[in-house]
């Protein structure tokens, strides 16, 4: 591909060599430059692309983009941009043939529902007779093909790369998951997208190796609203006029606000045995009735997401409650069936925010018990900790602390901080940092009427520690116990 066609969105300096040359791929790792290819130097967390200059120039490197003069042979183009990783996004969206622009592009950020939310916005596309692509924290479907996630919001070349497989595939549109990292690091930039939706926001995410501050969490995730033709925002959300601050886009709301353009409406419980569930009525732009078989309202906000996205596909609404009544997702809230007297499920709530509302919709159905079993993730902050800890503590009759990714901590030293905040309240617990030991306790005390929550791993199939990633999923976990127990006769 001529270098000229991949620069031609793109503000640069060349200060050494032609761009009238040929470019044969596009890499950010130096150990993928094959001779002719295009390097562009990236400043990461723990490497700099900056420094390998000489080295990919000796493996054949054809062009490097920089955001600081390098020392290479004369023969390489040498092309200076502000900032090499919006530099990528572009060149990436020009050399696979701007894919984005033969899709309609759904963009979902928020602290959470992002996940649930794309994936019923998938199945009522499809209902409706779309082929559509997913990219989120889970994985990327592209047609048959399903690719496990490693970011939320891939890196920019990958999610240009998924595009152009997904044009290929048929699809006519793909929604994803755009995280406040993925903002922030330009991994979306290059196009705009049809629909940017903003589901809500909380303190999360903020850290040392994320947003130094919620304001700046906040920041970049409004970034959203100045890359969309039509922004979707939570109206209910305290924070709704700092979101749309500086927009660019066309606005429209959604939530229970009488002044949304979207309303939920007569919400209602629906319990019968081994089924919780919820019904509302859409009014406003639409009017018809939704039920659900995902308890709790941050169901109904999921949903109501999901319609309000639709809504603009002209899908008819017995299309959306049939596709709703169906979309499931690994991890939330998903029922394990291991008992007929008490309700076990999986969900990813990982911070405070999503467990208190997990655990405040689950009270609302008048459990026997409510347990709570969660660890949280090393390397990350205390403060997510203490706040989960006092939220089971104050929310559940029983809290099982156990260990979640402890990374490079220790196990402990996690629990420890997680017991800092229960002690703020009175709630009842048990400490056993073998997770797979505090599933079975679960289990095997499980009285009739619990609802048992297996909190913080989710989709995720593996523990991380010091570095590695072990094979742990929870639903292998509980059929393990489950046939233990069957072998040695206690069922």
């Amino acid at each position: 591909m001529k270098l000229m066609n991949l620069l031609e969105r793109l503000e640069y300096t060349c200060i050494q060599g032609s761009v009238e040359r040929e470019v044969t791929a596009v890499v950010s790792d130096s150990r993928k430059v094959t001779p002719g290819a295009l390097f562009i130097c990236i400043r990461g967390a723990v490497v700099d692309g900056h420094t390998f200059a000489a080295d990919v120039a000796e493996k054949g490197a054809a062009v490097l983009v920089v955001e600081e003069p390098v020392k290479v042979p004369d023969d390489v183009t040498v092309l200076l941009v502000e900032n090499t990783r919006y530099a990528m996004a572009l060149i990436s969206c020009a050399y696979f043939g701007h894919p984005a622009e033969k899709l309609k592009t759904i963009g979902i950020t928020g602290t959470k529902g992002k996940t649930t939310t794309t994936y019923m916005v998938k199945s009522i596309l499809e209902n409706a007779g779309h082929k559509v692509g997913l990219i989120g924290t889970i994985e990327t479907i592209i047609g048959e093909e399903h690719i496990p996630a490693v970011n939320t919001t891939p890196e920019s070349y990958l999610v240009q790369e998924a595009f152009a497989k997904m044009v290929e595939a048929g699809c006519d549109s793909v929604v994803m998951e755009v995280s406040s990292q993925g903002l922030m690091l330009h991994r979306t930039a290059g196009f705009v997208f049809d629909y940017g939706i903003f589901t809500n926001i909380e303190p999360d995410h903020i850290g040392p190796n994320e947003h130094s501050s919620f304001e700046d969490y906040l920041r970049c995730k409004s970034m959203l609203l100045k890359q969309c033709r039509v922004g979707i925002v939570n109206a209910d959300d305290p924070h709704f006029d700092q979101i749309i601050e500086g927009h660019t886009c066309s606005l429209e709301t959604f939530g229970f606000s009488p002044q949304a353009d979207l309303r939920a409406a007569d919400s209602h419980l629906v319990s019968r045995p081994g089924y919780l569930g919820i019904a509302y009525r859409v009014e406003g732009l639409m009017n018809f009735p939704v039920e659900i078989d995902i308890p709790g309202k941050f169901s109904i906000y999921n949903s109501l997401t999901a319609i309000a996205i639709c809504r603009h596909f002209g899908v008819p609404e017995e299309k959306i409650t049939a596709a709703l009544k169906v979309a499931k997702v690994k991890g939330r809230i998903e029922m394990i069936k291991v008992s007929d007297e008490f309700t076990l499920m999986i969900d990813y709530a990982h911070n405070a925010m999503a467990l208190e509302s997990l655990l405040t919709t689950l009270r609302e159905y008048h459990p026997h018990r409510l347990v709570a079993l969660f660890g949280c993730g090393g390397n990350r902050s205390k403060l997510r900790r203490y706040e989960m800890g006092e939220v089971s503590g104050r929310l559940a009759d029983l809290t099982i602390i156990t260990s979640d990714n402890p990374r490079d901590e220790e196990p402990q030293a996690i629990i420890d901080d997680i017991k800092t905040g229960i002690a703020k309240t009175d709630g009842k617990y048990v400490e056993i940092p073998d997770r797979r030991e505090a599933i079975a306790y679960a289990i095997h005390h499980g009285e009739p009427g619990d609802i048992i929550v297996l909190a913080g791993k989710g989709h995720e199939d593996y523990q991380e520690i010091r570095g590695r990633k072990y094979p742990m999923d929870e639903r292998v976990l509980i059929r393990e116990i489950l046939e233990a127990d069957k072998s040695a006769g206690n069922v």
